[in-house]
């Protein structure tokens, strides 16, 4: 787990640019901070700051790889990540190529892989990455993000030549020195109020875009960069209106309980001290469970807040106990919170209006006292069918009844009812089609509210850019799996990866996700949709995936809803977070971005109840600070050194 940074010059004068990069690599400590370097060539400086987990004395990087032994001029490498399966692949390389290694560690493996079996290596990779590979034969670079996007990797491109870093404040950074524009992309902040993330390849400044998940880039000097899709994630659609048998359903289970012990087995592979995250839900309790296998010393993490009903504190300080393990707990107070947002912001690069990453940040912070890699259970949901919300079709299935020519005098009666009336939503959700009204997992401004507070707003923008291409791959699925597939698409990598790994990182510490493994993937794909959400009043979520942690996790989690780290911002802008929230909204310089006005009057609004406002408050909240940050650079937060003693 570290940070890259790299240019490919378009003008052959890249020994003048060594500079400016390691200067801009500095902003990036965070992300590796037991090492950094430099290299170049007169085409490309690359700058790397290294997190070591694997082969901790050596595989420095920039690392250079031959063919041939003791010639390592061919190529160089930056990676992010881990590759899980890099002694299976190391040992396939040596037997069927005699391919020569002089180091232990994974990246040697990637640019072996990649010599001798070409751009389809990357999916050969048991892992997560973000990487770059130089071919000083050929003078050209290839570029790649996994399958899921759990990686980062930002990328711009002018007539000085195209540049890529982990992190977007590299970049920026850079931008005087490059060429790079800082101009805003309206479309990107409409994207983001309406589904609190900013959705890729976008990023909120216009010239610099993201490496889509799933996809490798080739680039030359001088030529604009050839972008390819390497991985089109499909799941299977079989409603399944007859149940299974009981002895192929036990076949199932037992094949995911077998796949992700095998993952997690996997993940475990390091040379430093791996901990785990531990929620009160299914998910994290699985992982820290067969994590306890490999490691009966397992610390374990979770966070809360002392306010009832947002605290999975108890929950899962009994699954510790039940699985045998060490548990570490970080209680988040608000004025917490309230302080440290400026910094948090900083690190995450892009807005991101999701609350939960900030009790993320402080458990973060907790655990790299003790840990250096935490194991975590994000991804699962969309994998298996945990979200609530993916039981919407059923419940909409009488609409599917109604004549389309009602549909329209069903949305003007919901839009008549009053904010927060009963059934106001149903009815209009139900007077949509799926890729209508499915945006993906989170909806923060309707168009109608955007329309208040966003001064530039576009009519001609819509959520429909984003995911109209995911419902046309998916046009024959059943619902659910559509809606699966929007959220790989668009929620896990715009909101949970982007924070998992922005808030992880910024403690130098190191997230793994072993539910998003490509062989967890082809089993978890292949379920029928009664494997997923079942009927009935008692209709559980992720039915096969619970199933198959019997005898895993302990019996109080296994049919507990999900509930996450939620967080009381409801509550808190009410009260604690109000009179924090105005100074923000009349100190901030966005006004010609934001009717402020309209935001205070909604938080006015919200503070005197009934109608909750929060999500849509926090969202203008937190791009308000970032716009202080990033664009008026109003707000300076104070960016610690990374040094970390470990607790062991």
């Amino acid at each position: 787990m570290c940070g890259l940074l790299g240019l490919l010059t378009a003008g052959a004068d890249a020994a003048n640019r060594v500079e400016p990069i390691a200067d801009a690599l500095r902003c990036a400590r965070h992300r590796g901070p037991d090492e950094g370097a430099t290299w170049n060539d007169h085409d490309l400086v690359l700058g790397f700051n290294r997190l070591s987990i694997i082969d901790v004395d050596h595989s420095h990087q920039p690392l250079h790889w031959g063919p041939v032994p003791g010639e390592d001029t061919r190529y160089t490498i930056v990676f992010n990540g881990e590759i899980y399966n890099y002694l299976e692949l190391r040992e396939e390389l040596i037997e069927t190529y005699d391919a020569a290694f002089a180091t232990e560690g994974d990246g040697e493996v990637i640019v072996a892989a990649f010599h001798y079996w070409g751009p389809d290596a990357v999916q050969r990779l048991r892992g997560m990455f973000a990487f770059a590979i130089w071919d000083a034969v050929e003078r050209e670079m290839f570029l790649a993000r996994d399958p899921f996007g759990i990686k980062p990797m930002f990328l711009a491109t002018t007539a000085t030549g195209t540049a890529f870093a982990s992190e977007k404040k590299s970049l920026l950074a850079l931008a005087g020195e490059l060429g790079i524009g800082l101009d805003l992309e309206p479309a990107a902040l409409q994207h983001y109020l309406t589904l609190q993330y900013v959705p890729e390849p976008m990023s909120l400044h216009r010239m610099i875009s993201r490496v889509e998940s799933g996809t490798h880039v080739t680039v030359r000097p001088g030529e604009e960069p050839l972008h390819q899709r390497y991985f089109a994630p499909k799941f299977i659609s079989l409603p399944s209106h007859a149940p299974a048998s009981a002895e192929a359903e036990a076949i199932v289970h037992g094949e995911i309980a077998d796949v992700l012990r095998d993952s997690v087995a996997k993940h475990m592979r390091a040379d430093v001290t791996v901990g785990a995250f531990l929620s009160g839900g299914i998910d994290s309790t699985a992982i820290a469970a067969l994590a306890k296998e490999h490691n009966p010393n397992l610390i374990t993490f979770t966070t809360g807040f002392e306010r009832e009903g947002y605290s999975e504190v108890d929950v899962a300080a009994e699954s510790a106990a039940a699985i045998g393990v060490r548990h570490v707990v970080r209680t988040v107070k608000p004025d917490e919170m309230m302080e440290s947002l400026p910094l948090i912001i900083w690190y995450l690069d892009d807005p991101v209006a999701d609350p939960a990453l900030v009790p993320l940040w402080f458990i973060a912070r907790e655990a790299r006292e003790h840990v250096k890699v935490v194991l975590s259970g994000e991804g699962a949901d969309e994998l298996f069918g945990g979200y609530s919300i993916y039981r919407e079709p059923l419940s909409l299935a009488p609409f599917e009844k109604v004549p389309g020519t009602l549909k329209p005098i069903m949305r003007r009666a919901s839009r008549r009812m009053p904010e927060g009336m009963r059934g106001k939503d149903l009815l209009r959700r139900g007077s949509l089609s799926l890729e209508q009204r499915y945006y993906g997992n989170a909806r923060i401004f309707r168009d109608d509210q955007l329309h208040e507070v966003l001064r530039g707003y576009d009519p001609r923008v819509s959520h429909q850019d984003v995911t109209a291409p995911h419902y046309f791959a998916s046009h024959d699925w059943d619902q659910v799996a559509r809606m699966q597939h929007v959220d790989l698409f668009t929620w896990l990598r715009g909101d949970i990866l982007v924070k998992a790994d922005k808030m992880t990182m910024a403690h130098s510490l190191e997230l793994r996700v072993p539910f998003l493994d490509p062989e967890v993937f082809d089993i978890a794909s292949s379920l029928p949709q009664s494997q997923k959400i079942t009927h009935g009043s008692n209709g559980t979520t992720k039915y096969a995936l619970r199933r198959a942690c019997e005898g895993i996790i302990p019996p109080h989690v296994l049919n507990r809803p999900k509930l996450g780290f939620p967080v009381p911002i409801r509550h808190w802008l009410r009260d604690e977070m109000y009179a924090w929230a105005r100074d923000i909204l009349q100190n901030s310089g966005a006004g010609h971005l934001i009717d402020l006005q309209a935001v205070h009057r909604m938080l006015d609004a919200h503070r005197e109840g009934p109608v909750d406002h929060s999500r849509r408050i926090w969202a203008v909240l937190v791009f308000l600070i970032w716009h202080g940050i990033f664009v008026e650079r109003r707000i300076v937060p104070d960016v610690p050194t990374p040094t970390y003693p470990v607790k062991i």
